[in-house]
């Protein structure tokens, strides 16, 4: 029999579905569900997607590697994982039948699932059918969306949104991939840099990975954590493997994938070109920190406040290197991250120490170049950029006269953004735009 509250539940699931909002609908019928988890490859479930303001129907198509994802004992107890596996695996039979039956495809009997479940489905589905949208194509992502998607490999599961721009018609462009930083999310940080705008200016798409909470409580990316600052491992693998799935479904230029990040999403981001610059062919960080100078929490709380601790030594920051093209944003007044982080950051990109050698005499006909400005009403900025022994420049500071932490130029909608500095994701998406990486030029490396 089902009760009058399990009736209320499943109506307003069915409500729910129907209008693009899985995660709400599973919530009423499973209780808090708990993220992390990918459905199966290749299906689909309905989202809404945003765009200049308008909301249509779009798809979420998730995207995963081969091998299953895995989650760290650490983070939860076995009951814990048996119940959510249980509790996802009864909600979604319910949402599949729901799918299929509202299309007709099938009838009460046809799956196996708690009778009163079943025998509830088939009564409300006439009065809930609805024409079944395209699935399971890249056209049902229509250009100009704002969609939800998942990726899960060996190292794990991660939620991202993806902006196609309104222009894109299958096209090899370019991709940005933004990394939030701690309490952002993909919406928050797409309205904060007006990045969406930019790509739908310029033509670009542009990819949000999300940091849930259960793989950090402040939804910081684990850039202090040494299983999470290598190749192939942790945090780095799964967005190296997402850019790499989106670049594949949509045909992307392989040749133009760029990375950038604030705060812990911009120390994230030089992880990214420290450990993948085959495939990131240039790096934006803001007010971020050098690579693998922490790592664990009481590491990380000292390289932030500028410590100079064995982990934060020039010794160890000069143990990593990257010729990955970086233009890096700092604000001088910063309390969160210390100002000095830039110059490590900076310390750690080739360019420089060709700059350096130069200047101590050493071959190479490297330079730099300091220039100086103001923003009408803002704030005034200092950018000093390198050259390459090409005359190119490989890598540019910018520092921010009066500047907390915060993406500079940024919108006020989204959260940590100041619009008195210079235009942060202008300067980057003009930076990137003169790199493109070589070798995926050449033809030596596959996406």
């Amino acid at each position: 029999m089902i009760d009058a509250t399990m009736t209320q539940r499943m109506e307003e699931a069915t409500r729910l579905t129907r209008a693009g909002k899985l995660h709400e609908a599973m919530a009423i019928l499973q209780g808090a569900m708990p993220s992390g988890k990918c459905r199966k490859r290749g299906e689909d479930v309905p989202v809404k997607s945003y765009s200049a303001g308008n909301t249509f129907e779009g798809t979420c198509q998730v995207m995963d590697e081969e091998s299953p994802a895995s989650r760290p004992a650490s983070a939860e107890s076995a009951s814990h994982r048996a119940d959510e596996s249980s509790a996802e695996a009864a909600a979604s039979s319910a949402f599949e039948y729901n799918r299929q039956a509202t299309s007709g495809k099938i009838s009460g009997g046809d799956i196996a699932l708690p009778s009163a479940w079943r025998d509830k489905w088939r009564q409300l589905r006439d009065s809930m059918a609805q024409p079944e949208q395209t699935r399971g194509t890249n056209e049902a992502v229509q250009p100009g969306a704002f969609t939800a998607g998942c990726f899960t490999n060996h190292s794990g599961t991660r939620d991202y949104k993806l902006y196609l721009p309104s222009g894109y018609h299958g096209q090899a462009l370019p991709l940005v991939v933004m990394l939030h930083g701690c309490t952002q999310n993909p919406d928050d940080f797409a309205a904060g840099t007006s990045m969406n705008r930019l790509a739908e200016e310029q033509q670009f798409c542009v990819l949000y990975p999300a940091q849930p909470m259960t793989a950090n409580s402040s939804k910081c990316w684990n850039w202090f954590k040494a299983e999470d600052q290598q190749r192939e491992r942790g945090e780095p693998s799964i967005l190296a493997g997402m850019t790499r799935r989106v670049i594949d479904t949509y045909e992307l230029d392989a040749s133009r994938v760029y990375v950038a990040g604030l705060s812990a999403g911009g120390a994230m981001a030089t992880t990214l070109a420290m450990t993948y610059p085959d495939l990131y062919a240039a790096v934006g960080v803001h007010s971020g920190l050098p690579h693998g100078v922490a790592q664990s929490l009481p590491d990380a709380l000292g390289a932030m406040q500028g410590g100079t601790g064995p982990l934060a030594s020039s010794a160890r920051v000069s143990s990593w290197e990257s010729r990955v093209p970086a233009v890096v944003f700092h604000g001088d007044r910063d309390t969160t991250v210390h100002p000095s982080n830039a110059d490590r950051v900076i310390a750690q990109y080739a360019a420089s120490r060709e700059a350096g050698d130069s200047a101590n005499g050493r071959e190479g006909s490297v330079g730099k170049t300091v220039e100086r400005g103001q923003v009408p009403n803002g704030y005034a900025y200092t950018r000093t950029s390198h050259q390459n022994a090409n005359g190119r420049t490989h890598l540019e500071q910018w520092v921010i006269h009066g500047a907390g932490h915060a993406w500079s130029g940024g919108d006020a909608r989204g959260s940590y953004t100041d619009p008195k500095g210079p235009d942060a994701a202008k300067e980057m998406l003009r930076f990137f735009h003169s790199h493109a990486n070589s070798a995926y030029q050449a033809g030596r490396i596959a996406p």
